[in-house]
């Protein structure tokens, strides 16, 4: 079985011995599924059981974002990890941007057997970022960090405008993820763009420093920018980590 339509979520559950290996995986802060859609098409392609949300407060409006708290957004995320455990021997978490955190997260509090994270969001550069609840009061929105792809012509599927009071609620999950790095003890597997405006170098730094994993690659791709899972380098993306759900996972299927 297979759901997919635009920017909602995305639902395969597999076919052959890897159905038993479950990816749950995350899109990024004012984002869809959308710019995951084709990596999660392609693992789907290989057999494996996939699941990629759309977080709530994310698909409508930056108002109704503005609305929700960031463990609603990771709520979207579990949810999916808990639908797969109930036909899948093993999970891998997956996630672009916010998504990474959200990855780092789930990886953090419950036994998934690896992660594979795109450009993680752990650290955010603007510094206005720590007044974002004093702020939504007098400057509601910004304009969007959407589609920041290298390769013209495509849309991610995300919000015009992002909330100030979004940024707050961003603010206090990578806080809240960056404290809980340390207990991390899965297999960890990070793309990032060398080229990246959206997401400050000091996330991978933070990510390097505190990660309680002895296993952790950081792969950089030197022909993409911050969605680079719809960039030039998607298919290298695609191609690795398929490789490394195989290598994380090996044995653990009945």
């Amino acid at each position: 079985m297979t759901s997919s339509a635009g920017p909602v979520a995305f639902s395969n559950d597999g076919f052959g011995e890897n159905s038993r290996i479950g990816v749950v995986m995350s899109h990024g802060f004012t984002g869809s599924p959308v710019s995951l859609l084709e990596w999660a098409q392609y693992l789907a392609d290989q057999g494996y059981a996939v699941r990629l949300p759309l977080l709530a407060g994310h698909g409508t409006t930056w108002q109704e974002l503005a609305r929700t708290p960031w463990q609603r957004w990771y709520a979207s995320y579990e949810a999916s990890y808990r639908e797969l455990e109930q036909s899948t021997d093993v999970i891998v978490a997956a996630g672009l941007s916010m998504g990474g955190a959200l990855a780092l997260r789930l990886a953090a509090l419950q036994p998934v057997a690896g992660v594979v994270v795109v450009n993680p969001g752990l650290t955010i550069a603007d510094p206005r970022a720590r007044y974002a609840g004093l702020l939504k009061y007098v400057m509601r929105s910004v304009p969007a960090i959407a589609n920041n792809i290298k390769k013209e012509g495509l849309d991610e599927g995300a919000y015009a405008r992002t909330p100030v009071a979004a940024v707050g609620q961003l603010s206090r999950l990578f806080r809240e993820t960056v404290a809980q790095l340390p207990t991390i003890t899965a297999p960890t597997l990070v793309f990032r763009s060398s080229v990246d405006p959206v997401v400050p170098e000091s996330s991978i730094e933070v990510l390097q420093q505190r990660i309680g994993s002895a296993e952790l690659e950081i792969v950089r791709l030197e022909n993409s920018y911050h969605v680079a899972t719809m960039d030039h380098d998607a298919q290298s993306i695609f191609e690795r980590s398929a490789q490394f759900i195989q290598h994380v996972t090996a044995g653990s299927t009945a």
